[in-house]
């Protein structure tokens, strides 16, 4: 596991979707905190309790995931007590831009000595008038 300081929340938040479009599971475990509460959801999916749980399943849509992008729009930034809850709507463009899949996330991060680390991350489809590309959701600048 690559051992990496994330100063903000924003910047581990950079780096796991950094790892996500590159399939690079060592960039994306660096990012999590090893710790037993540490839990994600992907969409459509149940709950994955700690780090060898949630590797395992980025092992998996690693190995069947083809190129995908992520572009991410913030809609919400929550930081209080050494937690930072970050409110995100993710595109996620796949068939070289002929596909987007429109998920709703919550990213939370926790403060350690050793920089913020993930400690959930919950992905949902959004609702389909988000998926409907004739209505895409609206852009932040």
């Amino acid at each position: 596991m690559t051992n990496t300081y994330f100063a903000t929340p924003s910047d581990a938040e950079e780096a796991f979707y950094r790892a996500f479009e590159n399939s690079d599971l060592d960039h994306m475990m660096s990012v999590w905190l090893d710790a037993d509460y540490v839990e994600c959801i992907h969409p459509m999916s149940h709950r994955l309790n700690g780090l060898t749980e949630i590797r395992d399943a980025w092992v998996e849509i690693f190995h069947v995931t083809s190129a995908i992008k992520c572009v991410t729009l913030e809609r919400r930034q929550i930081k209080h007590n050494g937690l930072a809850i970050h409110i995100v709507n993710e595109n996620l463009i796949m068939d070289e831009g002929k596909r987007t899949i429109r998920i709703l996330a919550t990213n939370i991060y926790e403060e350690t000595p050793e920089g913020w680390r993930m400690i959930l991350h919950h992905a949902s489809p959004a609702p389909k008038e988000f998926n409907n590309t004739d209505n895409p959701p609206p852009t932040m600048h």
